[in-house]
Formats: structure tokens, sequence, C-alpha cells
């Protein structure tokens, strides 16, 4: 089905067409269900004569007809009709303004996955300017924009009575920091860290969640020169530890695993080439479920195969250090397959974690990247409750942190 279908039922004189709307409540009426296909075509009758009643159902079966078919044109083709659909609305229809951003949504979705990147960023540009900034910030920090990413951040995001929630506190901070606004970056964490603290005291959120955070913000700290600060947040973190390994999490959770995989996979960014509007990376911070393009999120998955080609080749060279980074670049991405497609058993992961620790110790004189495999491996640890493992883990990890960092002489 295309756009390019006949759709009008008019005569030349621009009067209905009586037999064909008799036809399409016929079908409609009739005792076998029409397909979607005969749906659609009956609606697009119907609504030249009842819009108000018809247009709705239209804008439905053409969404229903979308998940019945894969190719990604006709998907656009379908949106694109859809959201002309929705557009018609009269305007005294209930949740109209929010029917229209659905229909825009959904049409930028079917745009990316069709390999249609400006259209669809055209599209958030749309639902920004109403107000839906959210996809357009996403898809900026995708191409490398984060000081524009950032800017919309600010604009948009205000204390009040409705304060962001704290997966949009971790993108503000995550595009503050990539724009080079690192302080600010780092106030807008610490506000997620203090109400989770806050959350913990009340029984009302997850140790877990926590310590990830509290450990993405000690890099954080430790990357703006403020070992102190961040010295206490990882004694904070190995404290919250030592009370996982010795009572369990006071409240039962469930779910919680994407706050570890989205701040790992922030934490691995540095590792990542630059994104460009020609080769736009994953907006990290972003939860993959919540907002990362289908284009990106397939180019980012694909990339695994080579990625495991490098390691292989990597294995017989004498470039150890490479290795280790190329392992952390794979493992991240490993780790989110894992807690995206059904977290299965962790026999299928902890693998990978073990290997990092193994590579980063015959990496002799260099401290920090053994302290991060262990570290990663602690928190892959948490994500799936063998606390007094992770405990041990990060306890080495802070140790080998806990001596200054060395001066660097510039010539």
């Amino acid at each position: 089905m295309h756009q390019t279908e006949n759709r009008g039922h008019m005569g030349d004189t621009g009067e209905i067409d009586h037999d064909a709307v008799m036809r399409a409540r016929v079908m409609l009426l009739g005792s076998d269900r029409p397909s979607s296909r005969e749906e659609i075509e009956a609606y697009r009758i119907l609504a030249e004569v009842s819009p108000r009643v018809y247009l709705p159902k239209l804008a439905h079966a053409l969404i229903k007809r979308g998940w019945e078919l894969r190719d990604p044109e006709v998907h656009v083709a379908l949106h694109a009709e859809a959201l002309d659909v929705v557009r018609r609305y009269d305007a005294e229809t209930p949740d109209r303004e929010e029917e229209l951003h659905r229909a825009l949504n959904r049409y930028q979705h079917s745009l990316f996955a069709a390999g249609r990147r400006a259209e669809g960023r055209a599209v958030c540009e749309e639902l920004a300017e109403a107000g839906r900034y959210g996809r357009l910030a996403i898809v900026l920090a995708e191409e490398g924009c984060h000081a524009e990413a950032a800017e919309l951040y600010d604009r948009h995001i205000v204390p009040g009575p409705a304060d962001p929630s704290e997966w949009t506190l971790i993108e503000w901070a995550a595009e503050l920091d990539a724009a080079g606004r690192r302080e600010e970056a780092l106030e807008v964490f610490g506000r997620l860290v203090d109400e989770d603290r806050r959350k913990v005291a009340e029984d009302r959120a997850p140790l877990a969640c926590l310590a990830w955070k509290l450990e993405q913000y000690a890099g954080m700290l430790r990357a703006a020169g403020r070992r102190e600060e961040e010295a206490g947040a990882r004694r904070e973190t190995l404290a919250l530890l030592t009370r996982l390994a010795r009572d369990g999490e006071p409240v039962s959770w469930s779910n919680i695993q994407a706050c570890w995989s989205t701040l790992l996979v922030l934490s691995g960014r540095s590792a990542e080439p630059a994104a460009t509007p020609d080769a736009p990376l994953p907006a990290f911070g972003v939860h993959l479920v919540h907002g990362w393009s289908p284009d990106v999120r397939e180019e980012y998955f694909a990339s695994i195969p080579a990625l495991e080609r490098r390691t292989a080749a990597l294995r017989e060279s004498d470039d150890l250090h490479g290795l280790v980074v190329a392992h952390r670049r794979l493992t991240v991405r490993r780790a989110l397959q894992w807690e995206s497609y059904g977290r299965r058993d962790e026999d299928a992961l902890r693998p990978v974690f073990d290997e990092g620790v193994i590579l980063a110790r015959r990496l002799t004189g260099d401290p920090g990247a053994l302290a991060r495999a262990l570290t990663d491996r602690s928190m892959f640890l948490v994500a799936v409750q063998r606390y007094g493992e992770a405990r041990a883990d990060f306890a080495e990890a802070t140790g080998l942190q806990s001596d200054p960092p060395p001066i660097v002489t510039r010539t």
C-alpha cells in the first residue's frame, strides 16, 4: 500500500459516490471480518461523509496495518497517511493534540527505521515546536550536536510540581558533559544522586540503583579533578555494597538493570569515535528502549562482529592496551544486548567481564585499566545480585584508585 493509491471516492462534480459508501458500510457490517486493507479502504470512503466518526477509525486501521507489514517504506507511507488523517481531525475532537503528537512520533520512527534521517529529524523539529523536545534532543546528540542538545534540555527542564524524571536528568547531564560543560553536568547528576539518597533513606528506591549512579558520579568527579569528592562517592558506594552483601535489598525490586546498562554505555562514550550527522552514534545516556533511533540501534549492534574480529586479531599481537580498549567496547555492546533482549542467565555474560579483568591484570603499569575492569564487573555482579563478589571487586578497584593522579608535564 502506498500513498499514490487512489483514495478519492467523489465524482467529477465533487458529489459523494453513494454506491461506494453503501458497499463500505455493508462490508464493515458483514459476517466476514474484513482484512485490515479492506478496513482502510472502507474507512477512507466513509471518512468523506462522516469525518468525525471515521477519521479516527481510519488512523487506527492504518497503524494496525503497519503492525502487520515489515517493509520500512510501506511503514513510512502508512504512518504518513495516518498523520495526514489526524491533521484533518475536527478541532473539537477529544485529545486531538495528543493524537497528533503520537502520529508525529510514529512517523518519525518509521522514517529513521527506513534510513531517511533528514526527514525524520524534520518531524522531530515539528514535535519540538509543539513542546515535545525530547526526540529532537536525542537526534541532535546522535549526530554529535551536543551543544544544541544541551541547550534544548536547558530550555525545557525547569524545577516545578512535575520535576523531570531520572532518565531525563541522566540525558541532560550526559549532554552537558559531552558539550564540555562539566561543572553543570556534575550539578545535574548530583541532583539525581541526592534524590536517590532521599528515596533510599525512605526505602523507596533500590540500593543497587544508587550504587550505579554513585559510581558514574565518582567517574565524573575524577574527570573534573575533584578527587576528595570522588573518594567520598566511592566510599559511599562501598558502604552500599557492604550493606547489600550483608542484608540484600531491603525491598523487592525488579527491572532495574536498565539503569545499570545505560550508565555502563555512557561510561564507554570516550572510547567511541565522535558522532557526526553523516555517521551518527547512540545518544549515550539515553536508554535504548527509551529513545535510540532505529537506524542508530541497528548500526550499533551491527558493529559487534567487526569488534569481535578486531579483538581476535589483537590477541595475536603485542598491543595489549589496544586489546583492553577493544574488549571493553565489545563488552559494553554485549551487556546492552543481554539487558535489552530478555536478560538471559548471568553465565551468558559473566565470562566477558571476567576476561576484561584478566586482560587488565596483564597490563602492568596501568592500575586505572584494572580498576575500570574490576568496577565494570562489580556493577554487573550487582545487577545479578552477587553482592559479596561485587563488594570484593569494588574494594580492590577503590584501592587502585586511591593514589593521586600522576603529574603530567607539557612541553
